[in-house]
């Protein structure tokens, strides 16, 4: 054979190899961006589902079926009261305040720069402007509301913890006879909201006025300087675990999440602010400072259930930070912090457990009984997802698909959602109620590619703005 045959042979091969390579490499890069496709397909679609989920629960109670519909056996004022801008508690009213430019320029400002400060900044610079960012983002859509309307008032009606605090004079006495007064029809019953929680809940307040910060100003600052703080406590748990990237990319999510708008004011913010502690705390603990800081995290989380009786699910996301750090040795330390808590309650008189069945009782004394499980079970979620935003539920596939941190994160706080809504105790109102969980679901949008975030946080935004100035919601 010739030079030239045997060379243009091996053009020819080296051609064919060339070429065969080129298509792989073609078939492989369409591969990847196939599966992305998909990806964002199923984004799409999980963010649709919730959206149309939201959708429904607010028509249903338009349709007149008896059963599936937010309230039965009512007068038509008393479904206007608990029922008019169902599945969220609150009234549909259109309105503005000057808290209203405010709300945008931040929510724009977030959008545009959020992701890009989140990654530069250095880290404890970050954790400052996360809580900065929070605070200031829920003080803006309570002030859409008005001071007083929006902020002052909202823990001094006579349903709230405060109707109750001049009436406290001898804290030991009103421990041990606490479970006493908590079902209704009694002369000295308590409130609505201080018979549905345990003592924990009402002595906050009381101490508070006993330092001498009485009055629904000073109640509602503690409860968004500690709900608000809830945003740091939860990235600072992603970057101790081992993932700062995730972290950094929750954080934009994380402080300017619709929860804001229940932030301010309620009282779960602040029982979302102490158990995000407790779990930060405990996630500290299994990488060092191991005694004092899972010590810390059993008083904050066993304080915790002692401020409202849900919190006892908190254990999902203890556990998910417990398997993220491959430890468990901090359970010891937790079970002994927890324990001191409860020792010196029971000690005063007050049995969480009895507290626990008398307060089920109490609940369908009330509003509960007309509150049918045919809706609520499913519309709990359409609040939630209120709450949270779409961005959330639009990560959850992704959620699902790996094992890290994060993920272990977000599912412990959906498994305890699914957990209180099966209780049946957790009947509308949930945008506020499960903000503890809601807190440690709101990191799912750090998952979501990159380069999507700006939209998701445009949508995030659209939908607090939407909500908060098209209802007047009552929390």
């Amino acid at each position: 054979m010739s030079a030239r045959p045997c060379a243009s042979l091996f053009i020819c091969s080296s051609s064919i190899t060339v070429g065969r390579y080129a298509v792989r490499k073609s078939c492989s890069s369409r591969g990847p961006q196939g599966e992305n496709t998909i990806r964002y397909w199923r984004e799409a679609v999980a963010g649709a589902l919730a959206v149309a989920l939201v959708v429904v629960a607010f028509i249903v109670p338009y349709l007149g079926n008896e059963l599936v519909t937010p309230i039965i056996n009512r007068t038509p004022q008393q479904v206007r009261d608990f029922a008019d801008a169902a599945p969220l508690f609150g009234f549909r009213e259109i309105h503005f305040g000057w808290g209203t430019p405010f709300a945008v320029l931040i929510a724009v400002a977030t959008v545009l720069w959020g992701p890009t400060v989140a990654r530069r900044l250095s880290w404890t610079r970050l954790l400052f402007v996360v809580w900065g960012a929070s605070a200031a983002w829920t003080m803006s859509l309570a002030m859409v509301d008005g001071w007083k309307r929006g902020f002052v008032d909202r823990l001094a009606s006579t349903d709230e913890y405060l109707h109750e605090v001049p009436g406290i004079t001898d804290i030991p006495a009103t421990l041990r006879g606490f479970s006493e007064r908590i079902l209704d029809y009694q002369a000295d019953s308590w409130t609505t909201h201080v018979s549905g929680h345990p003592p924990g809940a009402l002595l906050t307040f009381v101490w508070l006025d006993r330092l001498g910060l009485g009055g629904g100003a000073w109640a509602a600052t503690l409860c968004v300087s500690v709900g608000t703080s809830a945003a740091v406590a939860v990235v600072l748990t992603l970057r101790v675990l081992g993932d700062e990237k995730m972290a950094r990319r929750a954080a934009p999510f994380v402080a300017i999440a619709p929860a804001a708008i229940w932030i301010a004011v309620s009282a779960d913010a602040f029982y979302a602010g102490v158990a995000a502690w407790g779990v930060a705390l405990l996630s500290v603990s299994t990488k060092r400072y191991l005694w004092p800081a899972s010590i810390g995290a059993g008083v904050l989380l066993g304080f915790g259930i002692y401020l409202n009786y849900g919190l006892v699910l908190m254990g999902l996301p203890a556990v998910a930070v417990l398997i993220a750090g491959r430890k468990i040795l901090p359970l010891v330390g937790a079970l002994v912090g927890a324990l001191i808590v409860a020792g010196i309650f029971t000690a005063y008189g007050f049995w969480w457990y009895d507290g626990y069945e008398l307060v089920q009782e109490r609940y369908y004394q009330g509003i509960a009984k007309d509150r049918p499980f045919e809706y609520w079970g499913w519309a709990n979620f359409a609040a939630l997802f209120c709450a949270l935003g779409v961005a959330v539920p639009a990560a959850f596939p992704r959620i699902l698909t790996r094992v890290q941190p994060i993920n272990l994160l977000v599912i412990g706080g959906v498994a305890a959602v699914v957990m209180a809504d099966l209780s049946q105790l957790s009947k509308a109102e949930t945008e506020r109620i499960w903000l503890p969980f809601a807190m440690w679901m709101l990191i799912a949008p750090a998952v979501l590619p990159m380069r999507s975030h700006r939209f998701w946080l445009a949508l995030q935004v659209i939908g607090a703005l939407a909500v908060n100035h098209l209802l007047f919601t009552n929390w």
